[in-house]
């Protein structure tokens, strides 16, 4: 045991529970030890020569000496391949069936005795020892997977495997979930393993809360999305290669999983990065769309303390003329931090109080954290226990409740891979709509259990349904926050069916989207936190977690009047908006930091509801393409390998480029634009991309950019929607997408797409080809603006 774990562990949660935690490590550790001993040893395999191959639906089985692949592409182009027989289902990934098999792809011989299957977009070829090559339909080498290997226990066990591949040399590497030290992922490992990092977390900490074994690759040969479907514990190493000078040889870039157990199996999705991210839609399911309040300012505290501590916040955001459309409620508001309860004495009458701020425009949002105080007589605790035959609660191998030390003291934790503890969990949300709330926010959920030393989860022997398979935590851990995401959802449903549920979790796995989004967690207060931010919003969206964002300000600790500004601003562009900060930190409300600080925060806040209209148009945009609202430079032109290497900057939608300044004291920055011309929002200056061009950005405002032919929904003063067009350069043209805001039901939006060209002189603005369909009032911007230089810096 290490004594500063120790120390760090009786600081954070007190000292009777820093020594149950103590406590609760020593368990677990002798429940591991007895019910999973050692590996011993193992035998090595590879698949061996090439011996035969059976055609079937959409491709086929390779066999081979001691193993087989099984390739099949589906019905909108993914591509599926697994070996030693593994299916693509079940899956916790893929919301029901798996995509049809294309009919028009098939197994036939290759050459060098090998065998491919060609489709549409991609031809996968195997060789006779067991590589496996994704080509494009030009014969381009996306990807090379060399023939895995795998360990496998000599007394029986799950078999640990590995998976070596090979990418272009001029390859970059994004994805595996939140990583903080991303968007672009160098060389390193990094693990997949769901993890409460402890209290704070900056750039260099991995992993964090929300991992996945998915993988997006973006190189000169085009972009594709590898994703191993395995929830067991893994590591992914990379390395990016090196192109050869002159006539050196080139060195690939090198990617390699590894995972402790279950399938080997594999879902690539190829094209456009748009394409890509809409073929990865498809396949785990749409992104839930979140009610229109939710793309408001929110704010939040741990440690409100009271209804009159919430609503003099309240009342400071309203007096000073500032927006905010939901106050989060964390822990302290429990009645001893036991999870659907209320402290009474100090929020009496909680109904009471979300209807009067309802009527004020400001709901209420709720945390739920999975942990259930073990205790007869609370009400969750005793339900839970006559939940199916054998309660609700993961058990041991011997049978008995797993116990951990959480926030209540000693609890016990839902099962969320059985259908009927989903079933139960849900119908637990109607006592929290009782008290008013319209949202929640799932935390503790990967899971976490007060720990010393050692992994802060559950002993990995833990007993778990898994949909009725069964196994243990070593294969449920990773998808617990994503499990306890669909309970949630669905029970939220179930009692308010006619208004969409407002959900993010702070855990989850691939196909969290479905149920809602995610924060960052607890990042750390300072610059480097500000930068692991935008990094983690950026990541997720391109794992296909659309509505995300960080705390602002930090978790931990008081921001500097300028760091809380800036991280301000980056946030009024980001999906989830909303400031928090832990009990013992400063506060996040922007009058705090004085008045230069409030005025910016003004600045933002009304900004942020000017663009309201935008931020409604990419959820649907989300919800039916899969596209994030928060998008790399690249993303419309990932050839462009500058643009691949800029992570300080992002478009938001199509339209808008953003530049939050990341650094301390400064006052200008280097942007680098993508191909076009470019207005920058506050002073109308045009700039001509590709290239790099230095910006104003006063402690008042960051940079923003419009794309020019831009036309995008925003908010007039008296609330109506007009449409805002900047000028589209001349012999050129543009455009944009408007989805209307339908309110906070099921009624699918109508996504109209507009037009815009110069004609003598004049932006003339269509709808379908015609300007009388346009409805909306229209606003050209930047028709009279010179194009500047572009500066190489």
């Amino acid at each position: 045991m290490d004594g500063r774990d120790l120390v760090r562990s009786v600081k954070m949660v007190g000292s009777v529970q820093g020594m149950r935690a103590v406590r609760s490590a020593w368990r677990r550790r002798r429940t591991d030890a007895r019910a999973l001993p050692p590996r011993g040893p193992e035998r090595a395999r590879v698949p061996g020569l090439l011996v035969g191959a059976e055609p079937g639906p959409g491709g086929g089985v390779v066999r081979f000496a001691r193993s087989e692949l099984r390739i099949r592409v589906a019905v909108g182009g993914a591509v599926f391949w697994s070996w030693d027989g593994a299916e693509s289902m079940p899956s916790y990934a893929l919301p029901g069936e798996a995509p049809e098999p294309d009919p028009r792809a098939g197994l036939e011989p290759d050459k060098d005795g090998g065998w491919q299957v060609v489709s549409e977009r991609l031809t996968v070829a195997v060789s006779r020892h067991g590589a496996v090559e994704l080509r494009t339909p030009g014969g381009v080498v996306l990807r090379r997977e060399l023939p895995p290997r795998w360990w496998e226990p000599v007394g029986g066990g799950a078999a640990r495997w590995v998976q070596r591949s090979e990418v272009p040399a001029d390859a970059r590497f994004f994805g595996l979930g939140g990583r903080a030290g991303g968007p672009r992922l160098r060389g390193g490992t990094y693990r997949l393993w769901n993890t409460d990092p402890g209290g704070r977390f900056g750039p260099g900490d991995d992993p964090l809360y929300l991992t996945m074994p998915v993988q997006l690759v973006v190189s000169d040969a085009g972009t594709h999305l590898a994703f191993h479907d395995n929830t067991w514990s893994g590591r992914v190493t990379l390395r990016e290669g090196e192109e050869g000078a002159g006539s050196g040889h080139d060195r690939p870039g090198t990617c390699e999983v590894r995972m402790e157990g279950g399938p080997l199996r594999c879902w690539v999705v190829t094209g456009t990065p748009s394409r890509v991210l809409q073929g990865w839609t498809a396949l785990t399911g749409a992104p839930a769309l979140p009610p229109s309040w939710a793309l408001g300012p929110q704010h939040s505290r741990w440690g409100f303390g009271s209804e009159d501590e919430v609503r003099r916040i309240v009342a400071g955001y309203r007096e000073r003329g500032l927006a905010l459309s939901a106050v989060h409620l964390d822990i302290d508001h429990y009645d001893a931090h036991q999870v659907f309860t209320v402290d009474r004495e100090r929020f009496p009458d909680l109904p009471g109080l979300a209807k009067e701020l309802r009527a004020d425009g400001v709901r209420l949002v709720s945390i739920v954290d999975p942990a259930v105080k073990a205790s007869p007589g609370n009400g969750v605790f005793d339900s839970g226990r006559e939940v199916g035959t054998a309660g609700a609660f993961v058990r041991d191998p011997q049978g008995r409740r797993v116990l951990g030390e959480v926030w209540p003291g000693e609890c016990v934790y839902p099962d969320f891979t059985d259908p009927q503890v989903r079933q139960w969990w849900g119908t637990l949300y109607e006592e929290r709509l009782a008290q008013g709330f319209s949202g929640v926010w799932h935390d503790m959920n990967e899971p976490v259990a007060f720990t010393a030393f050692g992994d802060p989860s559950l002993p990995h022997s833990s007993r778990h349904a898994l949909e009725g398979r069964g196994g243990d935590h070593r294969e449920a851990h990773n998808v617990y926050g994503l499990t306890m995401a669909q309970a949630g959802y669905e029970g939220l449903r179930r009692l308010r069916p006619d208004e969409r549920p407002f959900l993010f979790s702070r855990s989850g796995w691939a196909g969290m989207q479905r149920y809602g989004g995610t924060w960052s967690g607890d990042v750390a207060t300072g610059w480097p936190g500000l930068r692991a931010s935008l990094a983690l919003v950026l990541g997720l969206g391109l794992c296909g977690v659309p509505y995300s964002g960080p705390d602002v300000g930090g978790f931990d600790g008081s921001p500097s009047p300028e760091l809380y500004l800036r991280w301000f601003q980056l946030g009024a562009y980001l999906p989830l908006f909303r400031t928090h900060a832990a009990i013992d930190a400063g506060r996040r409300e922007p009058w705090e930091f004085g008045t230069e600080v409030l005025s910016g925060a003004r600045a933002a806040l009304e900004e942020r509801e000017r663009l309201r209209p935008y931020f409604v148009t990419l959820a649907e945009l989300a919800r039916l393409t899969g596209a994030p609202y928060v998008r790399p430079l690249w993303w419309g032109a990932s050839g462009d390998r500058a643009l691949r290497e800029c992570e300080d900057a992002f478009l938001l939608g199509d339209a808008l480029l953003v530049a939050p300044v990341l650094e301390c004291g400064s006052d200008r920055r280097a942007v680098r634009l993508p191909r076009g011309r470019w207005y920058d929002t506050a002073t109308e200056e045009a700039y001509e991309g590709p290239g790099q061009v230095l910006l104003d950005a006063p402690l008042s405002r960051i940079p923003v950019l419009a794309r020019a032919g831009a036309v995008l929904p925003v908010r007039r003063a008296d609330g109506s929607t007009e449409l805002e067009v900047w000028a589209p350069a001349a012999g050129r043209t543009g455009g944009g997408l408007v989805a209307r805001d339908v309110g906070d039901g099921w009624t699918r939006s109508e996504v109209e797409r507009f037009t815009s060209r110069l004609s003598g002189g004049r932006v003339v603005v269509e709808r379908d080809g015609e300007e009388d369909l346009v409805t909306y009032p229209v606003r050209v911007r930047g028709l009279r603006a010179p194009a500047g230089p572009v500066q190489s810096l």
